[in-house]
C-alpha cells in the first residue's frame, strides 16, 4: 500500500494561498512606490552653436589665351658681291633703234607625231605557245638562290613572256614572285627558253603566255 503524505507538510496544499498573498503584497508595494516616491521629469536641454557665416565669393572664369606665334625667322645673309666683281660686268646699250627694219621670226616647225611601232601581243589564239621541253625543261634551267636556300623560301613565280613568230621570247615580265632571288632566276630561265609560236588561222602570231615556276626545297 501507498503511504499518504501528511497534510502538515504537503505544500501543494498551501501553495494557491501562498500565491495569493504574494501577489497582492507585490501589488501593494507597487502602489505605494508610485504615490509616495518623488517624480522626475526630463528637461529639455536647449543648445545654441554659434552660427558661421560663409562667404560665398564669384570665381571668374580662366581663359586659356593661345600663345603668339613664333617671330620668323630672320633671313640668311646673302654676300653682296664685291666692287672688284661689278668692275669686271660689262653693261651693253640697250638704246633701241625706232628706224630699223626688223624681220619676221620664221614659223614654228610641226613635229610629227611619233607613231606607235610598238609589236602587238595576243593574249589568246587558237594555238597557244609551248615550250619545247615542257615545263620540265624551264625548271631543269632552275638553279635555287642559296638565299632562299636558307631563308626557306618556297613557292610558285609566274612570269609573263612574249613570244614572236618564231617562237623566241622578245622579253618577260614578272607577274608574282617570292623573292630571295627566285624572281630573277625565274626570268632568266624564261627568257632563254625556245617556243613553239602561237598559230592563229593556221599562221603564226606573236602572243603573250603566262608561265608558271615552282621553286621547292626538297
Amino acid at each position: 500500500m501507498a503511504l499518504k503524505k501528511n497534510p502538515k507538510v504537503d505544500l501543494k496544499l498551501k501553495y494557491q494561498r501562498v500565491f495569493e498573498i504574494s501577489l497582492a503584497l507585490a501589488l501593494f508595494i507597487l502602489v505605494i512606490a508610485f504615490k509616495y516616491l518623488p517624480q522626475y521629469k526630463k528637461e529639455k536641454v536647449k543648445i545654441q552653436a554659434p552660427q558661421e557665416l560663409v562667404q560665398v565669393e564669384d570665381v571668374t572664369h580662366t581663359k586659356q589665351e593661345t600663345p603668339p606665334p613664333p617671330p620668323p625667322k630672320p633671313p640668311i645673309p646673302i654676300e653682296a658681291p664685291s666692287d672688284e666683281v661689278l668692275q669686271d660686268i660689262e653693261l651693253q646699250e640697250t638704246e633701241l633703234d625706232v628706224n630699223a627694219k626688223v624681220s619676221a621670226p620664221p614659223p614654228p616647225v610641226k613635229k610629227k607625231k611619233e607613231e606607235d611601232t610598238a609589236p602587238t601581243f595576243f593574249v589568246a589564239v587558237e594555238q597557244m605557245p609551248e615550250p619545247i621541253g615542257g615545263i620540265q625543261g624551264i625548271q631543269a634551267r632552275i638553279h635555287y638562290p642559296e638565299i632562299a636556300k636558307r631563308a626557306g623560301v618556297q613557292g610558285r613565280v609566274f612570269v609573263k613572256a612574249f613570244v614572236n613568230e618564231k617562237g623566241i621570247v622578245e622579253r618577260v615580265e614578272l607577274i608574282k614572285g617570292i623573292g630571295a632571288g627566285c624572281d630573277e632566276e625565274a626570268l632568266k630561265a624564261v627568257k632563254a627558253t625556245r617556243f613553239k609560236p602561237g598559230m592563229q588561222r593556221g599562221k603564226p602570231v606573236k602572243v603573250q603566255v603566262s608561265i608558271p615556276i615552282l621553286f621547292k626545297l626538297q
